[in-house]
Parts: structure tokens; C-alpha cells; sequence
């Protein structure tokens, strides 16, 4: 955890209302960190539903497989979540630990340990010393409530600079409802599904595979659009849990992702994912610059996304845009070498608004005084105009510093 919050953080931190059906609670198990909390433990009431996704990482950590295999199930009544320690690359030691771990909790909060789901980040090939959370789970049960966000939100940290919480409240059916998220992730990020670290929470009633359904479409253009340095993690997950306890006032209960009365809940569950994904790139590791690539007229939504993430994940464009130079020579080959179509005489090229290439050359109008200036702003937005199609994505990253080489160089030592 970095001691300097990102000059990106966000400035408005909302007020995190309590959840019915989810009380959290936090401690310092010293799995790796000295001194600041490391372990979170969600009690969720019975009856509560669950959706997940997860890395697409051929090396996935054991809570991944874990929670993999539960999430079939569709019901949880709890979550534990370490930071500082991946339990990844652990062998048989990873399943001994995740089993345990989940024996503690379930014992901790009276259910089975197949309802209860695991999340670990940190170090990766280190063995998880499960035992450390015995004892700790239990008085953490005990005096969970629905109202520390934000200590949650702290506990999963690990080179993350500030703790990431969004909310949203919507009417479902004539009940008012509430979505509530945290994330973490500031590296390895490169996500095919989520972030590293996600979990959403609602009082709606909606069935595990409904949830499920929104789940996956609402992460394809939120944390599947966001990049900070093309590194796909082991640990990747993203839950959403839903209590169904807004039932008792007159929600509706919802059994199918196509119903129509999710329309407004859709949007705002997708407006939770999209702020936490932001958030994470706004906290890329030593990030100064939050990046916005658009490519447009291009053959297909999916080659714009190829397209757009060979510009995101250039070492090359980033360090341009760290040094504020409008390079946009880099831009030119990020393109080129995605293997998507493109024709060279026909794209164009804008920072900030700003049209700095057009039809194979430099802009005419182009006025390096005027973008070196646009350059200086905490956001930077680069458009890509293709001209062969109506295909059009965007996705998000941030620049690449000195200080992401001194973060990583010095992570294990």
C-alpha cells in the first residue's frame, strides 16, 4: 500500500449506506502486513443469492477454483477476503488453506462451508497460513454491522493508494433498492472479466441466475475496458451478492437477467461496475494521467476493443503520454500492429479533442504549442477515427512512470 494517495483519487467519497442482509467487519491477521487490517468477512443473511466471474488466467489462485465451483450453487452467507497474499501457485498447501479457511468462517457465522466464498490478493507463490485466520473469524462474525465500507474497502488493499467504494439506490418495482461495491486492483491489470478484487452487494431479490446474466454483461464494457499495464492476474474475481431482503418491502422478485422491471436496476448495477472500474484505473500504479482510447469507425465492436487495448497497453504511448507528449507517431503503430483491419489513409487521430492526424499525414492545422498544453490535463483522451465501419468501444488505462518500475522493482523486497 502506498503511503501517497494518486493525484487521480477521486474527490467526492459517497456515503456508504448499510445494506439489509450484509454486515462487514475487518482485522489485522499479520498474514503479511504489519500493522493495518488484512482480513474482511461479509455475513450475509440466509437466502442470499450469488453471481461471480472470474480470471481467464490458466494459472488461476485456489479461491478462484473455490469460489468457481460453488458459484454453481447460487447461495452464500459469507465472504472472506485477505489481502497480502495471493494463495496462488500454493499446490495441494492452497486447497488445504482455502478449505480451512472456509471451515473457520463457516463455523464463525453457522453456515456450510460450501456458502462461503474466498478471495485472496497479493503475493503470488507464497503458502497461505490459513490457521491465522482461526479465532480472528470468529470475533469478526460477532461484532459485524452493515455500515463499515470503507474499512472494507481498506483491508483488501495492497499497492492500491486509496480504498474504492461506489453506490447507487433505484427503484425496483415501487421499492426503493441499493447497490453497493468495492474493488480493489492498482496492478496486474488487464482483466479478462473483472478486476482484481470486486464484490457488489444489493438488497433486490433476484435469483443467482438472473444475477448472473447481469453480471456478465454489465462487466464487458466496465472492467473488461479497463487496463493499467496488460498483466491478466491469477486472482481475478468479481461477486455480486444479492440479499433479497428489499422483498419484505414490495420488491418484485426477479427470476430472469430479460425481465423487464430490471431495466432501471440494470442500469444502475452497471453505473456501480463502471465506477469501481475507473476507479481502478485512476489508481494504476504511479499513475499521473487517467486515459481514455476511443476507436471508432472501425469493422466491429470487437476489433475496436483489439484495437483500442494494443493502444492501452503500449509501454510506448503510455510513457508518451507520462512525458506529455502528444507522440502520436506511437498511436499510429498501436494500430497498426493489432492485426485488425485498418487503413492507414484514412484514420485520424485526436488528443483532448484536439486533431492531430487525419488521412495518412499530420493534421494541416497541427499546432504543437496547443497539444503539448493539452497535454498537461489529469485526463487524457485519445480518439482514433478509423473510417471503414460503424464499430466503436472505448476503454480506459493510465500513463506508465518511473514509479510503476519502483512499485513493482521493490513489491517482494
Amino acid at each position: 500500500m502506498s503511503s501517497s494517495v494518486s493525484p487521480l483519487a477521486p474527490t467526492d467519497v459517497p456515503d456508504m449506506p448499510a445494506i439489509a442482509g450484509v454486515r462487514l467487519a475487518t482485522a489485522e491477521a499479520g498474514i503479511r502486513y504489519k500493522g493495518r487490517t488484512d482480513v474482511l468477512l461479509a455475513v450475509l443473511d440466509q437466502g442470499t443469492a450469488v453471481a461471480g466471474v472470474f480470471t481467464t488466467s490458466k494459472c488461476a489462485s485456489a479461491p478462484v477454483e473455490w469460489c468457481r465451483k460453488l458459484v454453481k450453487g447460487g447461495k452464500a452467507r459469507a465472504l472472506v477476503v485477505n489481502s497480502g497474499n495471493a494463495n496462488a501457485f500454493t499446490g495441494k498447501t492452497g486447497k488445504q488453506s482455502t478449505a480451512l479457511t472456509a471451515a473457520i468462517a463457516a463455523k464463525a457465522v453457522g453456515c456450510k462451508p460450501s456458502e462461503v466464498f474466498l478471495a485472496s490478493t497479493g503475493v503470488i507463490g507464497e503458502p497461505l497460513d490459513a490457521t491465522k485466520f482461526d479465532g480472528v473469524l470468529g470475533a469478526l462474525a460477532e461484532r459485524a454491522e452493515g455500515e463499515d465500507w470503507m474499512g472494507a474497502a481498506k483491508a483488501i488493499m495492497t499497492t492500491d493508494t486509496f480504498p474504492k467504494v461506489a453506490t447507487r439506490t433505484v427503484k425496483l418495482g415501487k421499492t426503493k433498492v441499493t447497490i453497493s461495491g468495492m474493488a480493489k486492483g492498482a496492478g496486474m491489470i488487464m482483466p479478462d472479466m473483472a478486476t482484481m478484487l470486486s464484490f457488489v452487494f444489493t438488497d433486490a431479490p433476484i435469483a443467482p441466475a438472473a444475477l448472473q446474466g447481469l453480471l456478465k454483461a454489465g462487466v464487458e464494457d466496465t472492467f473488461n475496458a479497463v487496463t493499467i499495464d496488460g498483466d491478466t492476474s491469477t486472482s481475478d474475481t468479481l461477486l455480486a451478492f444479492a440479499t433479497g431482503a428489499a422483498a419484505a418491502s414490495g420488491a418484485p422478485k426477479i427470476s430472469r437477467a430479460s425481465d423487464p422491471r430490471l431495466k432501471a436496476f440494470s442500469k444502475a448495477f452497471v453505473a456501480v461496475l463502471a465506477d469501481l472500474a475507473e476507479q481502478v484505473a485512476r489508481d494504476g500504479e504511479g499513475a499521473r494521467k487517467l486515459v481514455e482510447i476511443i476507436v471508432e469507425g472501425a469493422v466491429s465492436k470487437a476489433s475496436a476493443r483489439k484495437i483500442a487495448m494494443s493502444i492501452a497497453n503500449s509501454p510506448l504511448v503510455k510513457t508518451a503520454i507520462a512525458g506529455e507528449d502528444a507522440n502520436w507517431g506511437r498511436v499510429v503503430m498501436a494500430v497498426g500492429k493489432a492485426g485488425e483491419p485498418a487503413d492507414r489513409d484514412r484514420l485520424s487521430i485526436a488528443f483532448n479533442g484536439i486533431r492531430v492526424a487525419t488521412r495518412g499525414a499530420r493534421d494541416p492545422s497541427y499546432d504543437e504549442a496547443e497539444v503539448s498544453e493539452a497535454m498537461k490535463q489529469p485526463k487524457i483522451q485519445i480518439k482514433v477515427s478509423l473510417g471503414l465501419g460503424k464499430g466503436r468501444d472505448r476503454v480506459l488505462t493510465c500513463d506508465l512512470t518511473k514509479e510503476y518500475v519502483a512499485i513493482n522493482g521493490d513489491y517482494r523486497s
